[in-house]
């Protein structure tokens, strides 16, 4: 009978990939080695047709884009009369997609099997399965965790926050928030955000410095109708699934915050990815972490957000070249982060404000949270590329959580510490 259920399983999601299978899709990595290449490749990228995964300023970083194969032959023609250097680094991604998403099919089902809890560090759960995973922290644990429902998606998925403390019943202590999964693809971050959960409740004796006087408020997945697209339909898919015109949907989530909304780097094109919305706030997911960041107004120290892909922790400001007039107080802890995770591992991260590190882009949350909610310290963490970017494998999960988990861990004690 498992067996069946297995193979009834897989299946389905053979027929779900199918919905957007990808086939043919290449991926390439572009060198730009100076500033009038990287101008250019930005030029390139306002064309919607290509999906450009990063855009890295550093020159010795290659900028990494997917193209559907009816656009692979103009682009290369592109490339080649710029004299730009590529290589592909993927031929068919849909074999890859395909191939990636049977095998977590059939880990979740081991795991499910065989562990205690909902969700494990061996597979990528979805949406229901890692709300379970919080209710039954919340069962198991009552006198440190409480779950809340914070608010509905567009799709009428819940939004849940976990809310952990050391179980002495002090109110009013410092909060540290943190969320993953704003946008839809990044399957990791949801997952970091997790095994920070496992680490701070289950992991409690080991951990407990970190909640003497600080209690950690976590979304881990603020994106759950994109989320759960990527699983049924469309694995690179990245923003919201609320109707955003007549022909295409969705809403970039991390351009659509009220605090410089809209002034660059984010566009007014509907079927764009990184569509900045019809209105700030126009999806009830930015507003329900506008509302728990509101609500955290003199207790929230620490806003830390989880993306991928890249080895960055990123602060403000996102709108602009300009640093705040504290930057270095985010420095201090981002920095923290990184040392800490290369001493452990040997992993390098770049350390910097968004717009200086990467590129400029308005309305995300970092700069809302530290600009409008308070926070004193606001940082966005790019957890490393696997796979083809977006996809690491199962067997990357661990090994790529953990090492997060060291970055954070070290970060939050230089907050407490700091505040």
């Amino acid at each position: 009978m498992f067996l069946k259920t297995c193979l009834l399983l897989l299946l389905c999601g053979v027929i779900a990939l199918s919905a957007h299978d990808y086939e043919g899709y290449k991926i390439y990595d572009i060198k730009a080695d100076n500033s009038f290449k990287k101008e250019l490749l930005l030029h390139i990228a306002k064309n919607t047709e290509y999906d450009f995964f990063n855009m890295p300023r550093a020159l010795d970083a290659a900028t990494r884009v997917m193209v559907q194969p009816k656009d692979q032959a103009g682009f290369q023609l592109l490339l080649n009369g710029f004299a730009l250097e590529y290589t592909v680094v993927e031929d068919n991604l849909g074999s890859t997609l395909q191939k990636e998403q049977l095998e977590n099919q059939s880990q979740r089902l081991v795991a499910q099997r065989n562990a205690v809890r909902s969700i494990s560090f061996t597979a990528f759960h979805r949406h229901a399965e890692i709300n379970a995973y919080l209710d039954e922290l919340a069962k198991a644990y009552p006198s440190r965790v409480t779950v809340q429902t914070a608010g509905k998606s567009y799709e009428n998925r819940d939004l849940k926050t976990i809310t952990i403390s050391n179980g002495d019943g002090k109110s009013g202590k410092n909060v540290i928030f943190l969320d993953a999964g704003i946008h839809a693809r990044e399957w990791i971050a949801p997952a970091g955000a997790l095994y920070v959960i496992y680490q701070l409740v289950e992991n409690f004796v080991s951990n407990a410095d970190l909640l003497k006087d600080y209690d950690w408020v976590i979304l881990p997945v603020v994106n759950p109708d994109g989320y759960e697209y990527t699983h049924t339909n469309s694995r690179m898919w990245r923003k919201t699934r609320k109707p955003a015109s007549s022909s295409c949907y969705g809403t970039d989530a991390n351009r659509n915050f009220d605090f410089h909304w809209g002034e660059v780097g984010a566009s007014s094109y509907s079927c764009a990815d990184t569509f900045k919305g019809t209105t700030a706030f126009s999806e009830p997911e930015t507003k329900i972490v506008r509302d728990l960041l509101l609500g955290l107004l003199g207790r929230g120290k620490f806003y830390l957000t989880l993306h991928s892909y890249g080895n960055y922790l990123l602060y403000p400001w996102g709108w602009t070249s300009d640093l705040p007039s504290d930057w270095r107080a985010h420095d201090e802890v981002a920095q923290a982060g990184a040392a800490a995770i290369m001493k452990s591992t040997g992993t390098e991260y770049t350390v910097g404000s968004s717009t200086n590190v990467l590129y400029a882009a308005a309305g995300g949350s970092d700069d809302y949270a530290f600009g409008v909610a308070g926070f004193p310290v606001s940082i966005t963490m790019e957890l490393p590329a696997g796979g083809t970017g977006f996809d690491p494998t199962i067997a990357e999960i661990l090994p790529y959580v953990s090492e997060t988990w060291t970055g954070i861990r070290a970060m939050a004690q230089k907050v407490i510490e700091k505040y």
